[in-house]
């Protein structure tokens, strides 16, 4: 019983990648539930919401820039003389 069990297990062994290699590269397959997933996950943008988008990162670096400490013209002076 040992070869013959032998056998069994190196079907499986060989039959189980090759048969899950077939099933993951049919197009359809991929197209129905790959690209569908990946839609319900990331949705496409919309204009609205990159707009709101550009909006709030235009609005932070304003802040930004209000709150760094600008340079004056006193602290330039000591590096001419």
């Amino acid at each position: 019983m040992g070869v013959k069990l032998e056998v069994f297990r190196m079907t499986i062994y060989l039959t189980f990648p090759v048969a899950m290699f077939w099933i993951a590269n049919q197009a359809e397959w991929f197209e129905d539930y790959v690209i569908q997933r990946k839609r319900e996950l990331w949705p496409p943008e919309k204009e609205d919401q990159r707009r709101e988008l550009e909006e709030f990162k235009e609005r932070r670096r304003k802040q930004r820039q209000e709150k760094l400490p600008r340079p004056s013209s006193q602290s330039n002076s000591h590096i001419h003389t």
